[in-house]
């Protein structure tokens, strides 16, 4: 249940981190806060399996998949903001 189980927890930390942190910049359609918390699920399974938090077979716990998920729709939402911004 290793990725199948990051996905269902990265789904949730998608829109629970949606909520925590709204902001204009940021997605506002469901199924792209979703996948930006998925990506944030295997970010902090990555980072936790390099750091020694998980073991091999084990993926990010639920907070951690929050927190992965806050940090990536942060990055989003930098990007997005630079990206929209024109200079004449």
């Amino acid at each position: 249940m290793g990725i199948i189980g990051t996905i269902i927890i990265g789904f949730i930390a998608g829109i629970i981190a949606k909520f925590i942190m709204p902001g204009p910049n940021e997605p506002s359609g469901f199924i792209m806060t979703t996948i930006l918390g998925i990506v944030g699920a295997f970010v902090a399974t990555f980072i936790g399996q390099a750091v020694g938090w998980y073991g091999p077979n084990q993926g990010a716990g639920f907070i951690g998949a929050i927190v992965g998920a806050i940090v990536v729709l942060a990055i989003y939402g930098f990007i997005a903001s630079r990206r929209t911004t024109t200079t004449y």
